[in-house]
């Protein structure tokens, strides 16, 4: 049998090979998310750091460390590394209703982490603290919160240096009682009490559940001169950095240091509200996080 060959000149190869290599990326969409490297070129800004939680399965632990069992503001639930996995190209992390014993309950303590005799909720907290941490840049975190009563997810950063607050801290995402709070906080003379910048929004005001029932961007731009916050692109809080020196003499200014970031979901606690009546399991669920810089 007699075959012909289509003959290209080398131009024409070139063309196609690029076009299949564009269709293999679109074709498998969810293992690439079109557009992340080159988002904010316009404003200067690099790609350098991402996770878009595109596998199967458990968090990426060489990135994310867990928190576990009982660990801030008198929380009432159980972090456990169970609560948090990778499914469908998003990051979730699960409140659950519990009913078991906590195994460091000892009777008669005054910490409350160990005077409590059981565990009445579970989820998770990650963080990369050891494993990435920033100075400056573009942070951006795509996500849907779940509102309901007593939950309270949040996105975060932690200076690497110091105790809290004295190493700053930065909500760029925290939800309770019905309120979307952006804030900025830096240490005091006073151990353990920080002075906040904080901003309010009332949930209702955004839209309330239909609101919540949709994927939202909240980004934070830092830099050498101020802290801004947004949630789709709507500003939400901007703070100067020369008023983030910490109030105790020292000069130290927490956020001209390495913050790293943590995702975690909350429930109760002296914030958090009552979760009693709210429906479990709940889901705080991300779609990607993504850290840009400029230079």
């Amino acid at each position: 049998m007699h075959h012909q060959f289509l003959i290209l000149d080398p131009r024409k190869w070139a063309m196609l090979l690029i076009f299949l290599v564009g269709y293999v990326a679109i074709s498998g969409c969810k293992s690439v998310k079109p557009g992340r490297h080159n988002a904010f070129a316009n404003d200067g800004y690099k790609l350098v750091w991402a996770d878009e939680f595109n596998k199967t399965g458990q968090v990426d632990t060489s990135v994310w460390k867990f928190e576990n069992g009982f660990v801030r503001n008198q929380e009432l639930q159980w972090y456990q590394r169970e609560n948090a996995w990778c499914e469908k190209g998003l990051l979730i992390i699960e409140g659950r209703k519990e009913a078991r014993p906590n195994p460091n309950y000892t009777a008669g303590s005054r910490d409350w982490r160990r005077s409590r005799p059981n565990i009445s909720y579970s989820a998770s907290s990650i963080n990369t603290s050891g494993k990435r941490a920033w100075t400056y840049g573009r942070f951006v975190m795509r996500g849907k919160i779940d509102i309901g009563d007593g939950l309270w997810p949040a996105w975060w950063t932690l200076g690497v240096n110091k105790q809290w607050p004295s190493n700053g801290e930065i909500d760029i995402m925290e939800f309770y009682k019905k309120m979307l709070l952006a804030n900025i906080a830096c240490g005091t003379a006073t151990p353990n009490k920080a002075e906040w910048y904080s901003k309010t929004y009332n949930i209702d005001s955004l839209g309330g559940k239909k609101w919540a029932a949709e994927f939202h961007v909240w980004r934070m731009d830092w830099d050498e001169n101020a802290i801004a916050l947004y949630v789709d692109d709507t500003l939400l809080n901007k703070v100067e950095l020369s008023k983030l020196v910490n109030k105790d003499n020292s000069g130290f200014n927490p956020f001209k240091q390495p913050h790293y970031m943590l995702l975690n979901l909350a429930i109760g606690g002296m914030n958090g509200g009552d979760p009693s009546k709210t429906p479990f399991p709940n889901r705080f669920e991300v779609d990607y996080v993504r850290v840009y810089q400029k230079g």
